[in-house]
């Protein structure tokens, strides 16, 4: 039987980065890579998201490099990265050439597929990544945040869907990264989008509260094309449902996925090992958190609360911050809550609480958003709040990007030193002191290496001061 439901498994990417602070190394993915390869998935969700950053701050890795690896060791299978649009992997808007020359990387390096989301669902901020990777040969996955709001109707999705259409989408992915989408609600709103726009769907859920797996049954039943999943040991609690429960539930059925159950239990038993070995990192005890219905917050918001709130010796707070977070979200317009305006409301939620007066504090992401420098809020924002953080500042109303320069002049002098390659020049680009860091050491690193062969050979070695 031909499958008839695609899977994306995330485990390499999303399910590490929601369970285990992004801290999976390169080492431990390699030798599982060729079996993933040969089970026959939709794609693999390798890269991108919070990967990149982490691998230069944390694990002393190049991203690059891992990219490149996991291509050649998986090369029957699409590999697929999520992109923040303007943002790309950082947190704030990145200039034209910037986010040209990154996409176009992205995909010379192996990726295949590329989803594109704005933290505001302004597309704007998706149209020139979504140019370029289409001119560079990938595939244009575009995505729709989903989330609760006075704004967020099937009509919103509707629309948002045929516009992602018309600038060229392949695929269209609805992202609902706070577990806020009900199996009735997938249902309505998969059929709705399936039968005005010709494109492969697929869908995106996290386990937070305990519907992922109920909702991708009734979006599969709606006509969904691809659902998103990660091996059960890098699963559930604030990741994706299980890849192999899903397999199991679709067998038989006229949505059978043809993946062999037999070889993703195998998978799932080697990374039940290497998730041991991230203790200290594991952030869920698989268990749901039914309070994302209450506040709406992705499970990663939760978790920062608690380590903001820990080092003020304030966790006590905790209850009035997730009661505010609300408040504040209203305040700016009701922006999805997905990087990075997730932190921006967090961070500004936890400030209104511990300074004992509303935006007494307020952080410059704020500031900027307000500006208009993130793009178009999907609902006005207060303008009584916009009035007491940046006075009578007339925001922006233009694509935000619009305002900046280019930047890789810049970013290439600033690397100079330490560029062994065009790739380092983005790395600096988008983070430029985590980039600087990482590509000093390495070049200490190498040049240590360098003089310990020549000894090694008998060479006399002129160390410079």
């Amino acid at each position: 039987m031909s499958p008839k439901v695609g899977i994306t498994d995330t485990t390499l990417r999303d399910g590490h980065q929601s369970l285990l602070a992004t801290r999976m190394k390169t080492e431990d993915m390699l030798p599982i890579a060729a079996r993933m390869d040969a089970i026959g998935f939709h794609s693999l969700e390798v890269w991108g998201g919070a990967t990149f950053d982490s691998c230069m701050r944390f694990l002393n890795e190049d991203p690059w490099e891992r990219l490149r690896a996991l291509r050649q060791a998986m090369p029957g299978t699409k590999l697929q990265m999520l992109l923040r649009g303007q943002n790309l992997l950082g947190y704030r808007h990145y200039a034209d050439d910037v986010v040209t020359s990154f996409v176009e990387m992205s995909i010379k390096n192996g990726i295949d597929i590329l989803r594109i989301f704005d933290a505001l669902n302004d597309i704007r901020n998706m149209a020139l990544a979504m140019k370029v990777a289409k001119e560079a040969g990938g595939h244009v996955q575009a995505t729709i945040c989903y989330t609760l709001g006075p704004v967020y109707d099937d009509d919103y999705y509707l629309r948002m869907a045929r516009q992602l259409a018309e600038l060229g989408a392949a695929s269209l992915c609805i992202k609902d990264m706070a577990g806020l989408l009900t199996p009735a609600d997938a249902y309505r709103l998969v059929q709705k989008i399936k039968k005005e726009v010709d494109l492969p769907l697929q869908l995106h859920c996290h386990y937070t509260s305990g519907m992922a797996s109920m909702t991708y049954l009734k979006a599969v039943e709606a006509g969904v094309d691809v659902l998103d999943t990660a091996m059960s040991p890098l699963a559930l609690g604030t990741s994706q449902p299980a890849t192999e429960t899903m397999v199991a539930a679709l067998a038989g059925t006229p949505w059978d996925t043809g993946l062999n159950l037999e070889s993703l239990s195998e998978i799932a038993a080697y990374f039940r090992q290497v998730r041991k070995k991230y203790q200290q990192f594991d952030v869920s005890d698989g268990t749901v958190d039914a309070n994302v219905l209450r506040y709406q917050i992705p499970g990663g918001m939760l978790s920062n609360f608690i380590s903001q709130l820990s080092q003020q010796n304030a966790l006590d707070r905790l209850p009035e911050v997730l009661a505010e977070v609300p408040r504040v979200r209203a305040d700016l317009g009701y922006p999805p809550l997905v990087t990075p305006s997730s932190q921006m409301v967090g961070a500004q939620a936890v400030l209104n609480v511990l300074a004992g007066k509303r935006y007494q504090m307020v952080t410059r992401e704020v500031k900027d958003y307000l500006r208009g420098l993130y793009g178009q809020p999907p609902v006005a924002v207060n303008e009584e709040v916009r009035h007491q953080i940046i006075g009578d500042e007339e925001p922006i109303s233009g694509r935000p990007a619009d305002l900046l320069e280019p930047q890789l002049p810049a970013a290439r002098q600033g690397i100079a030193p330490y560029m062994e390659k065009e790739e380092d020049v983005l790395s600096y680009a988008i983070f430029p002191a985590v980039a600087k860091e990482f590509l000093a050491a390495r070049l200490a690193a190498r040049t240590r290496v360098d003089y310990e062969l020549v000894e090694k050979a008998g060479g006399e070695v002129y160390y410079p001061a």
